[in-house]
C-alpha cells in the first residue's frame, strides 16, 4: 500500500530557459538550482520543469517522445475576479486562452489557459470548497 498524496509534479518542457521565463512572468519563485531541472515550492509540494529528452531519459525511454498526457493542473480561488485575474495574468505571461472563465454547471466559476508546451491549467472558484486560510484545499466531510 502506498500513501494517497503527491509531493512532486514535473512536467517536460521543449525548452527550460523559456519554460522558466514563462513561469518567473507568472511571478513564481525559482527554488535552488540544479542542472537540468527548475524546481519551484508550493503548499506542501514541488512543481518541476525538466526538459523533454531529459525527461525521457531519466525515465528509461531515450528516444520516446513525451507529450503533454490527459492531465489539468488546477488552482482553485475563492473569488471569481481572483479568478479572473489568474487567467488574465497567464495570458498576459504568455499563455493560451483555453476557455475563458465563466459559470459552470457543477455551481462553480472555471477557466483553463495553456502553458507555451501545452500544459493545461485550471482557474477556479468552487464555493462547495472552502479553501483554507494558507490557500490549501482539504476537501469537505461527505457524511457517508
Amino acid at each position: 500500500m502506498t500513501p494517497q498524496r503527491v509531493t512532486l509534479i514535473t512536467l517536460g518542457v521543449a525548452d527550460l530557459a523559456d519554460a522558466k521565463a514563462f513561469y518567473g512572468r507568472l511571478g513564481w519563485q525559482e527554488h535552488g538550482a540544479q542542472a537540468g531541472v527548475a524546481f519551484y515550492q508550493m503548499h506542501g509540494q514541488v512543481l518541476a520543469l525538466f526538459g523533454r529528452a531529459d525527461l525521457a531519459a531519466d525515465q528509461g525511454r531515450t528516444g520516446a517522445s513525451l507529450g503533454t498526457g490527459a492531465v489539468t493542473l488546477a488552482q482553485n480561488f475563492t473569488t471569481e475576479a481572483e479568478v479572473d485575474a489568474a487567467f488574465a495574468a497567464a495570458l498576459a505571461a504568455g499563455g493560451t486562452a483555453l476557455k475563458t472563465p465563466e459559470k459552470v454547471f457543477w455551481g462553480g466559476y472555471s477557466g483553463y489557459w495553456a502553458d507555451p508546451d501545452g500544459h493545461v491549467w485550471e482557474v477556479a472558484m468552487n464555493p462547495f470548497w472552502p479553501l483554507n486560510p494558507d490557500g490549501s484545499l482539504t476537501l469537505p466531510e461527505t457524511g457517508a
